[in-house]
């Protein structure tokens, strides 16, 4: 089978690897019909984590089952699926309290297509089939009325916008959201979404970049062009997204006394004034396989609607030459 593969900074290429097989009962052979490419995707392709030799690529995706081991329950071939990103039991005391990012067991960031980061090889969903351990925790069934490239982010950067905003919507009803856009892509975009799903009163969308401020505009936020000094004014919700020390300290000025100021930065590289990517790593993150049941019906009703922040849709054959295309949110498609 062909697997997108990372052999160097920016260089991505195609490469040839024996087909995985089924090797228990609980797990599941998939095959990747549309991969989203997260935000973290260019520092892994660039060289900005150092890798272990070449690497899989894409872990954002919709997947067709192919093959189910007699335990699995639920789930039939040939039924569509988004798949979780971490790989998580569901089973462990981790997993049963909602952080099936940090599975008790498997290394912390056991992820699909970031092998720089956690050290370890799962493959990438940028491939022809993919093997998923444990499939009845990591797989969510797809509403057949749904499209597949709409979906593509869903398994991350959808979760990780949606829990920066939903349980502090869920305390604080109708409240007014900031979202500071300082670097980062798709992410924020996806939390202004859901804050309005979920009924904020008010949603406006920080940045300086004017792509994301006109697509913010058309999904229904508030855009405010800033140079991340001063505040207009403070908010009880801000999510911080971004990369820049300066656009974290505009977040934190304009978090009302007593407010709420949830990051979800990853901050690669350089010092700011809080270890967060440690913090990412050890708990700030989205737990995939347990936000899904909470966001798969949002959207099957039409309340959540990531297709719209999509903003390049290309060909399987097209990912080795696209995937380092500076787009919002890039689909890569299997016709």
């Amino acid at each position: 089978m062909r697997q997108l593969t990372c052999t160097g900074p920016n260089t991505i290429e195609w490469r040839d690897l024996p087909e995985p097989r089924l090797q228990g009962d609980g797990e599941a052979l998939i095959r990747p019909l549309a991969v989203a490419r997260c935000d973290i995707d260019l520092f892994l392709t660039q060289g900005l984590f150092p890798s272990r030799g070449p690497f899989a690529l894409g872990h954002e995706c919709v997947a067709e089952v192919l093959e189910l081991g007699d335990a699995v329950q639920g789930l039939e071939v040939g039924q569509r699926v988004v798949v979780s990103f971490q790989v998580s039991c569901g089973a462990c005391g981790a997993c049963a309290a909602g952080h099936t990012g940090n599975c008790e067991h498997y290394p912390v960031l056991s992820d699909y297509g970031m092998q720089p980061l956690s050290g370890t090889e799962y493959g990438g969903m940028l491939s022809d089939v993919a093997r998923v351990p444990h499939a009845m925790a990591m797989l969510a069934p797809v509403a057949p009325h749904l499209d597949s490239v709409a979906l593509g982010s869903v398994s991350d950067n959808v979760l990780d916008g949606y829990r920066a905003v939903a349980p502090h919507l869920g305390a604080l009803p109708g409240a007014d959201v900031l979202i500071v856009c300082h670097g980062l892509k798709s992410v924020p975009l996806y939390a202004a979404q859901t804050a309005l799903a979920l009924g904020a009163a008010r949603v406006d969308y920080a940045s300086d970049d004017a792509e994301a401020l006109a697509l913010a505009e058309r999904l229904g936020a508030c855009p405010l062009h800033t140079d991340f000094e001063k505040p207009e004014r403070r908010y009880p919700i801000v999510v911080d997204a971004g990369l820049t020390p300066n656009g974290l300290r505009y977040a934190v000025r304009a978090t009302q006394p007593e407010g709420i100021l949830q990051s979800v930065s990853f901050y690669p590289g350089g010092e700011v004034p809080m270890p967060l990517g440690r913090l990412y790593t050890l708990g700030i993150r989205a737990h995939a396989a347990a936000l899904l049941p909470e966001v798969m019906p949002l959207i099957a009703a039409g309340r959540l609607r990531p297709g719209e922040v999509t903003t390049r849709v290309v060909d399987w054959e097209e990912g080795p030459t696209a995937f380092g295309e500076p787009a919002i949110k890039l689909v890569v498609q299997r016709p």
